[in-house]
């Protein structure tokens, strides 16, 4: 037992001795290539092993012939170890490389293409992350230009919306000045109507900026939605009036809904308020709300009789500044309204969207039911 013992210290000695001078030579190539690293690792544990063998046979003093033959038998298992070594670590630089070359490419624009084989699970692995992370940044940069679009189109529309009654209030306000003017109290009563247009598109570029900036404060409360859309019908009664618009509630059900009153309100104002604008006169706009028990969820819907929307044009409706061909002329707005009813459906962890329906088109908001 003795003897056993004496022997296993020796051997780990002579390898621990290895151990610690590969490790040395490992930290000063730590910025060399794997390849090389590999190789070291080879020939530390081979020198490890002859290390331990030599120290044994020092102590147990074998003969000359006896360590001669595991002196070669460990050369001879150094030089296939060094050899798959290299081999190996060949393979991996080559996969190596080329993953560099496929993201240093993508760096550039490209798209992202995976190496066709990599020699190691990890390599792999690494590139199927690459081409996930590539498709994301793709889809990103591609809502980048689509926002930088809206912007861009939005800037120009808003512009055009705010010449117009700007022009319109100083020429009315130069006639005052001079005298003009045949009947002042029209003129005010129409700078008025201009003035709360105008204050009207700086809330909704306000709403609309807290929205897509993410700081919109909510302050949900339970409530039913059958309150809700009674609320939002008797606020919108006299703009459909004045437009010989029938405005009428169908099949609205008494859901309990967790909501900001004050922004969901808003949401069916604008929707009201759009569905009025182009319907025509003596035409109906319905308003109805009810539960869809497959999905948990309470189905907000104003159906309007604009005669439907373009198919190509159905995917914008909700776009920062769209507004359909017959919607350049005032009272149109700025074509916000609908951007602020998705922002504030999305904020509610709901969706908005609209189909075509006979005649019109249906507006639905779809938000989760309240928690029993």
């Amino acid at each position: 037992m003795r003897d056993l013992v004496l022997i296993a210290a020796y051997a780990a000695l002579g390898a621990a001795a290895a151990g610690l001078l590969g490790a040395l030579v490992l930290r000063l190539l730590r910025h060399r290539s794997v390849a090389l690293s590999l190789a070291v690792v080879a020939v530390v544990t081979v020198a490890a092993m002859l290390a331990g063998t030599l120290s044994v046979a020092w102590a147990m003093f074998l003969s000359e012939h006896d360590l001669g033959v595991v002196t070669t038998v460990c050369a001879i298992a150094a030089v296939v170890s060094l050899g798959v070594t290299l081999l190996l670590g060949r393979r991996v630089v080559a996969g190596s490389r080329a993953l560099a070359a496929a993201t240093r490419a993508f760096g550039d624009g490209d798209p992202f293409a995976a190496p066709a084989s990599a020699p190691t699970a990890e390599l792999a692995e690494l590139g199927r992350e690459l081409a996930v992370t590539s498709a994301k940044l793709a889809d990103s940069r591609e809502r980048e230009r689509a926002l930088e679009a809206s912007r861009r189109e939005l800037v120009a529309w808003i512009s055009h919306d705010l010449r117009t009654p700007l022009a319109g209030l100083r020429a009315m306000t130069e006639a005052l000045e001079d005298g003009i003017a045949e009947d002042p109290p029209r003129y005010h009563k129409q700078i008025r109507a201009e003035v709360d247009r105008l204050s009207g598109m700086v809330g909704d570029l306000f709403e609309l900026s807290r929205i897509q900036a993410g700081v919109l404060a909510l302050s949900p409360a339970r409530m039913s939605v059958y309150d809700l859309v009674g609320d939002a019908i008797a606020g919108a009664n006299p703009l459909a009036t004045e437009h010989g618009v029938r405005l009428v509630g169908d099949t609205v059900e008494r859901v309990p809904v967790e909501v900001d009153g004050r922004e969901m309100t808003r949401v069916l104002a604008n929707l009201l308020a759009n569905a009025i604008h182009r319907t025509p006169a003596d035409g109906t706009v319905a308003v109805s709300a009810r539960r869809d028990h497959a999905s948990d969820s309470v189905v907000l819907s104003v159906t309007d009789g604009c005669g439907g929307i373009p198919p190509d044009d159905l995917p914008r409706v909700f776009d920062t500044g769209w507004r359909g061909t017959g919607a350049r002329t005032p009272p149109a707005g700025a074509g916000l309204g609908l951007a602020i009813v998705r922002g504030i459906v999305e904020a509610h962890h709901g969706r908005a969207a609209v189909h075509n329906v006979p005649g019109g088109c249906r507006f639905e908001v779809v938000l989760p039911t309240a928690p029993n």
